[in-house]
């Protein structure tokens, strides 16, 4: 991991956040935020988890200074027997509540859902957050961003046959892009095995191409959108 973590900050990549997708995988995200320099923590249920989310857990894990969001939560529909869809609703409003108690953004996960995911977050005004991943078109782009969230690109938006994202990421109010590793996935085009942090470099190359700025210009508005989101992030 350090070695990961120094390849990532030689190619610009100064902080990262790890998400938790159960309670045991958001407990090893805290610990490593705790130990490791730039590195912060999320906790979170993943909606293709097959066990109800232990919410005491996260309850407690959220007052912890180095977590910066809820995540990853949200819904998938992609596969009924992987996270029941009636079970996933009501793990994601608990999400979404537990969020807003404490003032923390959501990482939301959508798959062949957005039109469910939308009516969840209608249902929870107020609440800030990004769409994690981002793979859909300049409409729903609008949609989530009428509610307050940032939309925020892996190294999919790379990809030659992703011309439509390249769009998208172009067209976004600078204030709402974000990019992420979404490691392991999420590869850049041209690369190869489990995402890294420094390859992240390749993504933001890509999409400040598309809009029209120097890396430079793109790697400061990363940072500024990073921090008035995710608020107990300290960017130093």
């Amino acid at each position: 991991m350090d070695r990961l973590l120094l390849e990532g900050r030689q190619a610009g990549v100064s902080d990262l956040i790890a998400m938790g997708v159960d309670a045991s995988s958001s407990r090893r995200a805290v610990a490593m935020a705790e130990s490791l320099p730039g590195v912060w923590a999320a906790v979170g249920h993943h909606p293709l988890n097959q066990s109800p989310p232990e919410m005491e857990v996260l309850a407690e894990l959220v007052r912890h200074p180095r977590v910066v969001a809820i995540g990853e939560v949200g819904l998938d529909h992609a596969d009924e027997h992987r996270g029941p869809h009636d079970a996933q609703e009501q793990w994601f409003h608990a999400a979404c509540r537990l969020a807003l108690e404490h003032g923390l953004p959501v990482c939301v996960h959508t798959r062949d859902s957005t039109e469910a995911v939308y009516q969840a977050l209608l249902a929870h005004p107020g609440l800030r957050g990004v769409m994690h991943y981002w793979v859909l078109d300049w409409e729903w782009a609008g949609h989530f961003m009428e509610l307050g969230l940032h939309i925020s690109f892996s190294g999919v938006v790379t990809r030659s046959t992703r011309q439509d994202l390249r769009e998208v990421a172009r067209r976004l109010p600078a204030d709402r892009l974000l990019l992420e590793t979404d490691a392991p996935w999420g590869t850049p085009r041209g690369r190869s095995g489990p995402m890294r942090p420094a390859w992240l470099r390749d993504t933001a190359e890509v999409v400040a191409e598309a809009r029209g700025i120097s890396l430079p210009e793109l790697i400061e508005l990363e940072r500024e959108n990073a921090s008035a989101l995710f608020e107990r992030l300290r960017l130093d």
